[in-house]
């Protein structure tokens, strides 16, 4: 059963500003990442529990092809995933879960 989701504002923030870079550096790569984000969460919806928690209740998952992380909470109850952040992995691990 697939689990509903939803993006915190700082989540939404991250993946506009990540699409937008990458397609500054190449016409179409930035396609190509926000494909990679949503395919990933797609996968995360459709089975949470498969990826491990980071911290907490936090869980994480990483994209196929680009260097981030998304990191997200499960409401069992609810059958619903919120995103937490679009985490690039060289930023400071610390700042993940604010």
């Amino acid at each position: 059963m697939s689990y509903s989701y939803s993006f915190r504002e700082e989540a939404t923030r991250e993946f506009a500003e990540a699409y937008i870079w990458y397609e500054e550096q190449k016409e179409g790569l930035g396609k190509t990442f926000k494909a990679s984000i949503l395919a990933k969460l797609n996968q995360v919806v459709n089975n949470p529990l498969h990826y491990a928690k980071s911290y907490k209740n936090f869980h994480q998952a990483l994209a196929n092809k680009f260097p981030f992380l998304i990191v997200y909470t499960i409401d069992e109850k609810d059958k619903h995933v919120t995103v937490i952040a679009i985490f690039h992995t060289s930023r400071n691990p610390k700042k993940k879960i604010r």
